[in-house]
C-alpha cells in the first residue's frame, strides 16, 4: 500500500537471508599467542580488554567461541578482517 508516494515491497528470500542473524566464530589454532588474539578482538570489534580476554580464553579452552552475532554482510566483513590477522574464523547462520 502506498503512503506519501512510498510503495512497500514484500520481503524476498534474499532480504530475509541477509537480515537473519549470523555468528562469527573463531577457532583455536596452535600458532597465535593469546595476547595477540586478545589484541585482534579489541581492534576488529572494539571490545574492551576484559571482554576480548574472556572471548580469547573461551577460544583457548573450548576450542572455539562466538565472537559476534548480527547481519550477514557485517559478519562476512568481520570474518574477512579476522582472516587478515591470520585467525581461523568462519560464520554460520543462527537457526
Amino acid at each position: 500500500m502506498a503512503q506519501n508516494g512510498i510503495v512497500e515491497l514484500p520481503a524476498t528470500n534474499t532480504d530475509v537471508a541477509l537480515a537473519s542473524p549470523w555468528n562469527v566464530i573463531v577457532e583455536n589454532d596452535p600458532i597465535n599467542l593469546m595476547s595477540y588474539v586478545t589484541l585482534v578482538f579489541q581492534r576488529v570489534f572494539g571490545y574492551p580488554r576484559t571482554q576480548a580476554e574472556k572471548l580469547m580464553l573461551e577460544v583457548h579452552t573450548k576450542g572455539r567461541a562466538i565472537v559476534w552475532s548480527g547481519g550477514r554482510e557485517q559478519a562476512e566483513m568481520y570474518v574477512h578482517q579476522l582472516h587478515g590477522y591470520q585467525l581461523l574464523a568462519r560464520m554460520e547462520k543462527v537457526e
